[in-house]
């Protein structure tokens, strides 16, 4: 018994040690990432293991693997099978760059013709998504660097330019700029290559438009009342 046992917890840690070579050798790229871009991970052990996001990215390359190699029923299976495990679905047709890491990850969805650049991190319950039925490019394309955060939606063929940020909850249907800063319901750029795009704008990184309004009219309720 005492053997048995022994071996069933030489094969797990044999296990473990393969997963983490593997994953450290093929997809490094994806675990530096996350070591700049949390400031929580404390180790490439944690990172392997317990990380979602690189999960999801980890089943999405093999998934992508059979896609291309037009075995798409395998390669959805794997997708969906990832989606019930990490709670975040990337179509297999997906093209996605090095370096992308998908912070928390819960609720993040990555329709089928979705382009993804390097180095792009997402927040959880973020959506680039379609807006119809149509056929071929339906879905956004993301350029480097941008940063997209939690619950964001960008819809339709639309390209974010590179080292763009995408505020939480932003709704994004046109085409962003390369250095941009977004926000609002639909989303408003509000920051473009550094340099507030409204000089009434306070001195906040990320601005809402919607707030910014309902303060102007109470500006205006408070002038009539003078007045």
């Amino acid at each position: 018994m005492v053997r048995l046992l022994l071996g069933i917890i030489l094969l797990i840690l044999a296990f473990l040690a393969l997963k983490l070579i593997f994953v450290l050798l093929f997809f490094r790229h994806e675990v530096e990432s996350v070591r700049r871009k949390d400031p929580a991970s404390k180790g490439p052990f944690e990172i392997v293991f317990l990380y979602h996001g690189l999960a999801a990215i980890i089943d999405y390359r093999i998934a992508h693997f059979f896609y291309n190699a037009r075995l798409y029923f395998l390669a959805r299976l794997i997708s969906q099978v990832s989606r019930w495990t990490t709670g975040i679905e990337i179509h297999p047709g997906a093209k996605i760059g090095n370096g992308v890491f998908i912070d928390h990850g819960m609720g993040v969805v990555v329709g089928e013709t979705a382009v993804i650049g390097n180095n792009v991190l997402l927040y959880q319950g973020v959506t680039l998504g379609g807006t119809g039925i149509e056929k071929g490019k339906r879905h956004p394309s993301i350029g480097d660097n941008v940063v997209i955060g939690a619950g964001a939606k960008v819809l339709g063929n639309i390209t974010i330019g590179e080292n763009s940020y995408i505020g939480a909850n932003a709704v994004v249907v046109k085409d962003v700029p390369p250095n941009s800063t977004v926000v609002g319901v639909p989303g408003r750029i509000t920051k473009q290559d550094g340099k507030k795009i409204d000089t009434s704008l306070d001195h906040s990184h990320v601005l809402d438009p919607i707030m910014e309004t309902i303060d102007e009219l109470e500006k205006r309720i408070k002038q009539l009342e003078q007045k």
